[in-house]
């Protein structure tokens, strides 16, 4: 199943969407405006509701005063098990200078709290979702502009009221610059991470110790085209990885945002192509948002040619896949198998 969150909206440009299941159903967010860093830029949240999606409502913005207003960005969605929906955000005038905020839902969505800035300097999950680690506390996945790019992680035990900071973590021996990072949870403590970079390949790094200490970056297998991507471990124990699976022209360090793939790993190091979601070259298909159901069925969201955002349904268990061998995605025949039929 594939389809458009939305076909007409009050803004021309839209980025940066989230998805997250809550027991009252899949809600989905992003950012929208004029375009990407005008002060009128929003966070936009919808709702799957009777098999539809809702018309999208702002729930946030960067209101300061009467005089002054930032853009909003990347915003990611978490649900507390047995609890809230947050809504991290970041509010600012470009992503070296914004700061970390958070509201929470207890109705699924439709009404939220007021907004607060993070505690203990924290940024909170920079574009991808947390992830909650079997000896209780969340992980954020996060990172900074300033400097040069840097993966950093900040885990709080108590869902946001406090949180530790981690990193940044060691660039390695190729200096890679990295941001956006996601998470994959191996079990008994050992992550990995997956992240855009500057250095035309996506860029990997391991934790034994749940979070507390990371290996040097380095590069995977995988090309990465200086643009988002997003990772998550299945209930079956793989990894599946959505990414513009594009190596950037020459030396170049960023490249097209297209097509659009599925890769999905039993290790984390070793990928097979699955499936394509969009491929042409007159637009880009970037920024995916991916999250696996507690029915079994996976869903992505992703920026659509800035324009919409788009929503995919997954049946994980149909998958196939061919080995990635040198970074080269292998030709795949026939139909996108896993892909849901519209229901």
């Amino acid at each position: 199943m594939d389809e458009f969150i939305y076909e007409e909206a009050p803004y021309p440009s839209c980025h940066a969407s989230t998805i997250e299941e809550t027991p009252e159903g899949l809600v989905a967010a992003w950012f929208g405006g004029t375009h990407e860093r005008n002060p009128d830029v929003g966070i936009w949240v919808s709702h799957h509701k009777d098999g539809k999606w809702t018309e999208s409502v702002e729930v946030a913005n960067g209101i300061i005063n009467d005089t002054l207003r930032y853009p909003t960005w990347n915003p990611v969605l978490y649900q507390v098990p047995d609890g809230d929906l947050q809504l991290y955000y970041k509010v600012g005038p470009h992503p070296s200078k914004w700061w970390g905020m958070m509201m929470s839902s207890s109705d699924g969505g439709y009404t939220w709290s007021a907004p607060k800035v993070l505690p203990d300097s924290a940024v909170g999950p920079v574009k991808n979702k947390p992830v909650l680690l079997d000896n209780g506390d969340l992980i954020a996945p996060s990172s900074t502009e300033g400097d040069g790019w840097n993966i950093h992680f900040e885990i709080t035990p108590d869902f946001g009221n406090t949180w530790e900071i981690v990193g940044p973590i060691g660039r390695g021996e190729d200096d890679i610059n990295a941001i956006q990072p996601s998470v994959l949870d191996h079990g008994n403590g050992k992550l990995q991470i997956l992240a855009r970079t500057r250095n035309r390949a996506i860029a990997t790094s391991w934790s034994e110790d749940y979070g507390q200490t990371w290996s040097p970056l380095e590069k995977s297998n995988l090309p990465n085209n200086n643009s988002g991507t997003d990772a998550v471990t299945l209930k079956d124990g793989r990894h599946m990885l959505v990414y513009n699976h594009v190596l950037p022209p020459g030396d170049k360090a960023k490249g097209p945002r297209t097509p659009l793939n599925i890769s999905v790993s039993k290790d984390g190091i070793h990928w097979d192509a699955s499936l394509i979601l969009e491929d042409s070259e007159i637009s880009q298909y970037s920024y995916p948002s991916i999250i696996q159901s507690s029915d079994g069925m996976v869903h992505v969201v992703y920026t659509w040619r800035r324009e919409r955002i788009k929503y995919v349904k997954i049946d994980p268990s149909k998958l196939t896949g061919l080995p990635i061998e040198n970074g080269e995605w292998p030709t795949i025949s026939g139909e996108q198998k896993g892909v849901e039929p519209a229901e």
